[in-house]
């Protein structure tokens, strides 16, 4: 009888791949091995998640690292203060619900093409957007320049959401400078390798270790790793739900183990594994689950590293300036609610945008 309970419970943690487990100050502890090879993970490649590949899903405090001693995430409940985070989703969520393309990949295409075929049979609109500084310039942003003949270097720039809603921007940062806060606390290491580099940038949110943010509402991600942020720092993630759903549970399938982040929590991970979220079932079709992920944009740091808080300010007045030569005599329009500005500016911001791959 002992024996075969002894192998039932071999069988389980064998079939979970957990190497190790134990309790550490009251947070769970555990070292897993790889279900699916390098070379399976390639077939599974922007591929949405599926059930079957989740062993185990995380709800308490809890750290997970590799059979190899890498730390794959950090996860903890309730840090977040209320008041922010409400603070933050009402100055968000109407612009976080605007709908793009740029993440075609992620969203569950085959293909980057934007041909006139993909456009029409294979695009996936989502509302994914991004906040912060950004570095690179869409074929928009690129013509206007060659028009006024203007030279932008280098070539990086404000988001269309911080031009447009200035003050709703600044009423986002008590949660991102929280953020940063649990960031220092939980991966120390990695945080200050990150916040090294972000000191030497004016173009970053605050006085954090963060360039950018992307904003995700109710948004199905394909099995994918990320690029663009900083390799030597950690990615996260938070959530602010309204409404009732289930799923959406942040997954690791090369390890079978997925988090499920709610509303208070902060999940920090290696997104450099490969990861994707499960299906979001809405229970009320008003729920919103709204994603936050904030970063370092590796590239405007090394474009940016060493210039004055003065060379930042006139490069963004002479973005902001551009546009208001772009059609100033449209009528306005007040999508983001709160302020208005001119209507051609967001349109084209908006074009801009569209097409970005981060």
């Amino acid at each position: 009888m002992i024996y075969h309970c002894y192998f039932i419970i071999y069988l389980y943690f064998n079939t979970l791949m957990i190497v190790k487990h134990e309790k550490k100050g009251g947070i769970d502890v555990y070292y897993v091995k790889k279900n699916i090879s390098d070379a399976g993970m390639e077939k599974h490649k922007h591929q949405f998640v599926t059930p079957s590949l989740i062993d185990i899903i995380i709800n308490d405090d809890t750290d997970v690292y590799t059979d190899d001693n890498r730390l794959l995430l950090k996860f903890r409940k309730g840090k977040l203060s209320k008041e922010k985070i409400d603070t933050f989703y009402e100055n968000m969520i109407d612009f976080a619900r605007t709908t793009s393309t740029n993440r075609r990949l992620t969203s569950g295409l085959k293909t980057k093409s934007r041909s006139k075929k993909a456009k029409t049979d294979k695009d996936i609109a989502a509302m994914t957007n991004i906040v912060g500084y950004f570095d690179s310039l869409g074929p928009s942003q690129k013509m206007l320049l060659k028009k006024h003949g203007v030279k932008l270097n280098p070539a990086v720039r404000e988001t269309r959401f911080n031009m447009l809603y200035p003050e709703k921007f600044k009423k986002l940062i008590p949660l991102i400078r929280e953020i940063d806060t649990y960031y220092e606390k939980i991966v120390p290491d990695h945080y200050k390798r990150q916040h090294r580099k972000a000191k030497q940038t004016y173009f970053k949110i605050a006085d954090t270790a963060f360039t950018t943010v992307t904003t995700n509402v109710n948004y199905k991600t394909t099995i994918h790793t990320d690029r663009g942020d900083d390799a030597e720092g950690f990615g996260n993630l938070v959530v602010i739900e309204r409404g009732k759903y289930t799923g959406g549970e942040t997954c690791f399938p090369q390890y079978g183990v997925g988090v499920n982040v709610r509303t208070g929590d902060v999940l920090f991970m290696d997104v450099h594994e490969w990861h994707g979220n499960l299906p979001i079932h809405l229970e009320n079709k008003d729920a919103v689950r709204l994603s936050i992920v904030c970063y370092l944009r590796h590239r405007l740091w090394q474009k940016t590293r060493g210039k004055t808080k003065k060379f930042m300010k006139k490069h963004i007045a002479t973005y902001r300036r551009l546009h208001e030569l772009n059609n100033a005599n449209k009528p306005s329009s007040n999508k983001g609610g709160g302020e208005s500005k001119d209507h051609s500016v967001g349109e084209f911001l908006l074009g801009a945008e569209k097409g970005m791959l981060y």
